[in-house]
């Protein structure tokens, strides 16, 4: 059986009214950096072995105060990347109204499949990051750490518990929280979600 602390990255700059992120190349805040410092003891008391990461940089930076702690480099995966918005990535929802009409509202009622121009849909992203994160699994018997994406960790999570995707924004993922996902001949069970402390 094998243990997967499924991580969010820390805290990144805010604007208001918020804008769409998608795969923008933000950095981490000083309170992100302290969200993520926060879980590295916590991660080394589990004996986690390796780390995996998105690419970007809020995500690979996390993963490397972790790894400080933790004594070796994280492992970047590519497939982690958060979902990308297309045309939407950097605007606020005003300016999708204004730019794109229709297309705000269309998202509303198909949050599974609606892509926006240059974009994904959540259905492609699952089909990018789950083939991904089962690699991941097939890696390790022991324990090891994903630092991801909102976007990413809820997709994980809806295959893993069977939930539609249509459900994923009732997952609540917060910034350098924890989800910890167990692997075994049954298959994926989640064992706790949005954490901030590890049992």
């Amino acid at each position: 059986m094998a243990t997967i602390f499924l991580i969010r990255h820390g805290e990144i700059p805010q604007s208001t009214p918020q804008r769409f992120i998608g795969q923008r190349d933000l950095p981490l805040t000083d309170r992100g950096k302290e969200q993520i410092a926060r879980l590295a003891p916590m991660l080394a008391a589990r004996s986690v072995e390796r780390v995996f990461c998105s690419p970007l940089t809020r995500c690979l930076n996390s993963a490397r105060i972790i790894c400080l702690r933790l004594g070796y480099r994280p492992d970047i995966e590519p497939a982690l990347k958060e979902i990308s918005l297309g045309s939407w990535e950097g605007l606020r929802v005003g300016d999708v109204r204004a730019r794109y009409p229709g297309e705000y509202e269309a998202r509303g009622l198909d949050v599974a499949g609606f892509r926006p121009a240059g974009g994904e849909s959540f259905s492609d992203l699952q089909k990018r990051v789950w083939p991904a994160f089962e690699a991941i699994v097939a890696k390790t018997d022991t324990v090891s750490a994903v630092v991801a994406h909102a976007g990413v960790n809820r997709v994980i999570l809806c295959t893993a518990l069977g939930m539609p995707l249509a459900n994923l924004f009732r997952i609540e993922q917060t910034y350098g929280c924890l989800n910890i996902i167990e692997t075994g001949r049954q298959g994926f069970r989640v064992k706790g979600l949005n954490r901030l402390t590890i049992p």
